[in-house]
Parts: C-alpha cells; sequence; structure tokens
C-alpha cells in the first residue's frame, strides 16, 4: 500500500474527481478527512479510516478551524487536495462581478489559504505533498469559461510558486489538469445535446486513447503525487487528458 498510514484533507470529495481520489487514498491505506458542502457518500459513511466535514471553502475564515477539526480527527495532515470547485457558463458581456468572485473564491483563493492552514501540521510532519486539481481549461479555454480558465489558470501558477515557497519546509506541491472525465455533471451535459449518442461518439474520437477519462485515473494519478516514489517531483502540472491536447486540430 503506497499510502498506509498517510493522513489525507480532500475537498470536494463527494462526487466525480474527488470521489475517484478519496477511493483510491482509501484503497492505499489513507486515512481521509473529506470537506465540503454536500454530505459525506454514503458507501463511505461508517468505514473508520474516512469522515466528513461540513463547511463553505469559499469562506477562509472557517479553514483554520477546519483544519483544527482534522487534525482532532486524523491527528496531522501528510496530504492535502485541493479538488472542490465550481463551473458556470458566462460570456464576457453577461458576467458580473459576484459571480466572478464566487468562481475565484471556491476554485482560487480557498485553495491558497487552506495551503497555509495546513503548513503548521506540515512542518511538524516533517514535510507533506499538496495536490492541485487544475484542469485544461487553465492552458486553453471553451466559449463563455472566461472565469473558469482564469482560476484554472491561477491554480497552475500557484502549484509552482507554493512548490518554490514551501520547498524549504519539504512540502511539495504539484497540480493534476484533468481532460474530460466521467461525471454526473459531464452525463447531464451530454444527454442535454440534441444527439446523444453521437455527442458520446464524437467525444471519444478527440482522445487518442479512445475513451473519456473516469474519475479513478485522477485517483491513480493522485496516488503517486501523494506518495514517496514522487519525492523528486515538484511544481509541476501534469495534464491527464488522454492526449486531448497533444493533438494539433487540421481543418479538415
Amino acid at each position: 500500500m503506497q499510502l498506509l498510514g498517510k493522513k489525507a484533507l480532500v475537498t470536494g470529495g463527494g462526487q466525480g474527481i474527488g470521489r475517484g481520489v478519496v477511493g483510491r487514498f482509501l484503497d492505499e491505506g489513507a486515512r481521509v478527512a473529506v470537506v465540503q458542502r454536500r454530505s459525506l457518500d454514503p458507501e463511505l459513511q461508517g468505514r473508520s479510516s474516512v469522515f466528513g466535514i461540513h463547511a463553505d471553502l469559499a469562506d477562509t475564515a472557517v479553514l483554520p478551524a477546519v483544519v483544527d477539526q482534522v487534525v482532532d480527527r486524523l491527528g496531522g495532515v501528510d496530504i492535502l487536495v485541493n479538488n472542490a470547485g465550481i463551473m458556470f457558463e458566462r460570456s464576457v458581456a453577461e458576467i458580473t462581478p459576484a459571480e466572478w468572485d464566487s468562481m475565484i473564491a471556491l476554485n482560487l483563493r480557498a485553495p491558497l489559504f487552506l495551503a497555509q492552514a495546513v503548513l503548521p501540521q506540515f512542518r511538524k510532519a516533517g514535510g507533506g505533498s499538496i495536490i492541485n486539481i487544475g484542469s485544461i481549461e487553465g492552458i486553453a479555454a471553451n466559449p463563455q469559461h472566461a472565469a473558469y480558465a482564469a482560476s484554472k489558470a491561477g491554480i497552475h501558477g500557484m502549484t509552482r510558486a507554493l512548490a518554490l515557497d514551501l520547498g524549504v519546509d519539504n512540502v511539495r506541491c504539484n497540480a493534476i489538469a484533468p481532460g474530460w472525465i466521467a461525471s454526473e455533471l459531464s452525463e447531464t451535459y451530454l444527454a442535454s445535446q440534441p444527439a446523444p449518442a453521437e455527442a458520446r461518439d464524437a467525444l471519444k474520437r478527440l482522445h487518442p486513447v479512445g475513451r473519456i477519462g473516469e474519475p479513478r485515473d485522477v485517483g491513480d494519478l493522485a496516488v503517486f503525487l501523494a506518495g514517496d516514489n514522487s519525492g523528486f517531483l515538484t511544481g509541476e502540472v501534469i495534464t491527464l487528458d488522454g492526449g486531448r491536447t497533444a493533438r494539433l486540430p487540421l481543418p479538415f
């Protein structure tokens, strides 16, 4: 087991990518605190190695207390996964300052100040690993995604900066930039298309590996980044998209 005895704090671990990360961490022997707005997944309730904390991470004032709760239950923190986030579509002509602020507050501000709140625990432990969930939209963008793309590009830049600032504390920081990952949200989006089956086939053709990603794919990479086998890896943004962004588009 690659994470046996490790203590992890994962935000937004109730579904999609976060659920994939939590599941793989548990498989590898970690004890996990899941921090999010919703209740803990029923499949996880009753397991001694995982528990949930209800919190609005956009409110930075609550973050030190959240970390205190995690430490009370786990005895410390070795791994932080900043996964919680929101996404909505809004054109530049339509977006409001309040909408922009809500995106940045959860997607970008919360990861920084949660890392700050966890830092004393990393120092006590002699080091740690931070894994930020970015996106291929931090590299390229979709229409009406100005706020989301900005938040994820910010995550990528912040990851590099944290790696530099925290290296002296033996804290590594890396980011995963997933592409299309299967989730309830993505399935709802595909189902809303005029021809869902054709949309799914077209989406698969964008990926050289012949399929879209699964939450477990992100979880597998997170296990590696959290464990001792990646001890010389920090400040990296790793694209995990089945080769989608490796392709140069042709006009025919």
